[in-house]
């Protein structure tokens, strides 16, 4: 079975109702895909502290109603309250289940302030591929991806919010990552200003070599789309065997 998916790139308005007509918009210009994927901390845009959402907030019903109506698997960056405190994560709509899905394990830099870490890596299961789901700085650590690799992901997506200037590193941490797990990956950059701070984009989508199959140009607004291939998948792991001949790190001695 195929899987179309798609990738936003856009500005956040700083303000959750506005930013809520915005993924709507992206979901109609998504048409046809399975799965979207919008930027990390979209609704209410990337600041610190960071605009808190609830997930089950009516404010976010025409999200739901678009997916549902797109047929889409709708994933949206939102900061949450927890019973640990406040997370950075992600919000699934469209299908029926949990809206929270992920926190991010990894928080960095001043986040660490305002948040506490996500306990756990995500799969969830979209029209029958298996998707690791990741925010930001998650993908910055090889062993993020990995370990959703080996448990079963074929696709890697990761919602984003790189500051100006940054694109080298995210380019190569996300090709990298295809690379390494022999799998898609799928980034969803936030673009503009928020607070004062500007956002790279960078959203695209890669095969499983790392090679650029679609992306949103630097500093534009929209939506691409690609479906993923899966004997292209199952072939470059068979050709490069990285994922299969993991081993158990071995000790350390030094000499």
């Amino acid at each position: 079975m195929s899987l179309t998916v798609a990738t936003g790139q856009y500005a956040s308005a700083g303000d959750v109702e506005t930013d809520i007509a915005t993924v709507v918009h992206a979901v109609e210009a998504a048409a046809g895909a399975d799965l979207l994927v919008m930027p990390e901390l979209f609704l209410g845009g990337y600041r610190m502290p960071p605009i808190v959402v609830g997930e089950d907030d009516p404010r976010l019903d025409p999200i739901e109603d678009a997916a549902r109506a797109a047929q889409q698997v709708v994933l949206v960056g939102a900061c949450l309250d927890g019973p640990e405190g406040f997370t950075i994560s992600t919000l699934r709509f469209g299908v029926d289940g949990p809206r929270r899905i992920y926190d991010k394990q990894n928080p960095c830099d001043e986040e660490n302030d305002h948040v506490v870490a996500g306990d756990a890596g995500v799969l969830i299961e979209v029209n029958g591929w298996d998707v690791g789901v990741s925010i930001c700085y998650d993908g910055c650590f090889p062993e993020h991806a990995r370990s959703l690799a080996l448990a079963g992901a074929e696709l890697y997506v990761a919602s984003v919010a790189y500051a100006a200037g940054s694109a080298h590193r995210r380019e190569l941490y996300y090709r990298a990552r295809a690379l390494e797990n022999g799998m898609y990956v799928a980034v969803s950059g936030l673009c503009g200003e928020v607070a004062g701070a500007g956002f790279d984009g960078g959203s695209a989508i890669y095969d499983p070599e790392g090679r650029v199959v679609v992306e949103v140009p630097p500093g534009v607004e929209g939506v691409v789309a690609a479906r993923l291939d899966r004997p292209l998948l199952k072939a470059t792991r068979a050709r490069h065997t990285m994922l299969a001949d993991l081993r158990t790190p071995a000790e350390v001695v030094r000499r």
